[in-house]
C-alpha cells in the first residue's frame, strides 16, 4: 500500500481538503499563492494596457488636437 492511500484512509474526508504550506514557517498555502500569481499576472496585463493606450493618446492623439507639439 503506498503513502497516499494510507494517509487517505487515516484523514478520511478531510483527505485534500487542505492544502500544504510553501514553506512550514510561512503561513503561506500552495493554493494561495497561486492565487496571487493570477491576480498580480492579471494586473500587470491591465496595467501594460493601460500604459499602451496612454502612450497612443499622448503621441498620436495630443498632437492631432495641437496640444502638443511634435518636433
Amino acid at each position: 500500500m503506498g503513502e497516499a492511500k494510507r494517509r487517505k484512509e487515516a484523514l478520511g474526508e478531510q483527505y485534500g481538503q487542505n492544502s500544504e504550506r510553501i514553506l512550514p514557517w510561512i503561513p503561506i498555502t500552495k493554493a494561495q499563492s497561486e492565487k496571487f500569481l493570477k491576480l498580480t499576472s492579471t494586473g500587470a496585463w491591465i496595467g501594460i494596457g493601460i500604459m499602451i493606450a496612454v502612450w497612443v493618446t499622448v503621441r498620436f492623439i495630443g498632437p492631432a488636437f495641437g496640444f502638443w507639439e511634435v518636433y
